[in-house]
This record gives C-alpha cells, sequence and structure tokens, in this order.
C-alpha cells in the first residue's frame, strides 16, 4: 500500500510540474513579448524584407520575409507544435503572417503589437 501511495505521489508530482503548452493567438506588447521568450524560447520569425532586418532585428530572429515566393514553404520548415514569436514593422505584415500560420495549423502563436517600431520605443535591444 506505501509503495502504491508513493507511485501515486510521484506521479502527481511529475504531472503538476509538467510545463503546460499554451494554444492560440496573443498579441502582446513588447514588454510581454520579452517575457514570453524568456519563458518559452519557441520560434522567432521575422516576416520584413531583409534589407529592414539587416537594419536590426530582435536577437534569435530568423528572418522569412512575408512576400517571397517561397514563405509559406519555409514556414513548412518549423516545428507547428512550438511557440513561433512573430514579428514586423508595424504589426501589418505580421497579421497577415499569423493568418498564414493559423491557416498551416501552428499552434500557439505570439505577435509582437506594434511591431519592432514598438519594441525600439519600449527601449528593447536590437541587433545588427
Amino acid at each position: 500500500m506505501k509503495k502504491y501511495i508513493l507511485a501515486l505521489t510521484a506521479l502527481a508530482l511529475l504531472t503538476a510540474c509538467k510545463k503546460e503548452q499554451k494554444t492560440g493567438t496573443e498579441q502582446v506588447t513588447p514588454v510581454a513579448f520579452e517575457q514570453e521568450m524568456k519563458n518559452d524560447a519557441g520560434q522567432l520569425i521575422d516576416v520584413r524584407m531583409p534589407k529592414e532586418y539587416n537594419e536590426g532585428h530582435i536577437e534569435g530572429a530568423k528572418n522569412l520575409h512575408i512576400y517571397d515566393q517561397d514563405f509559406q514553404q519555409r514556414l513548412d520548415s518549423l516545428d507547428k507544435d512550438e511557440t513561433v514569436y512573430v514579428y514586423c514593422k508595424a504589426g501589418a505584415r505580421s497579421a497577415e503572417a499569423v493568418q498564414v500560420m493559423e491557416q498551416k495549423g501552428f499552434k500557439h502563436i505570439v505577435e509582437l503589437e506594434g511591431g519592432l517600431d514598438a519594441w525600439n520605443q519600449a527601449g528593447k535591444p536590437v541587433a545588427k
């Protein structure tokens, strides 16, 4: 009986400690975007043009220009079960990208509200 109780207790502890995967789409402020990336590294994509990306981007971002012919194929290389963080300059292109990702079945998408403009206004770091 003691072994049974110990086994149940261990199972309960393991289940309670397991990280719960978020689902759906969120649009968040720069502060929340940065915090969510710290809590769940995920996949970070910048959907701006390569020239814009090279002028400054969030550290660790992969550039997938939304208007490239192979954009949808490049999205297919991402893990749909892992959180995707997406941004552009001001929010319009990332909103388009979010729609495509939702149609493709991505489980959890976090969009940066106001894009890199808002990120910069919040004093957040950029890489070049």
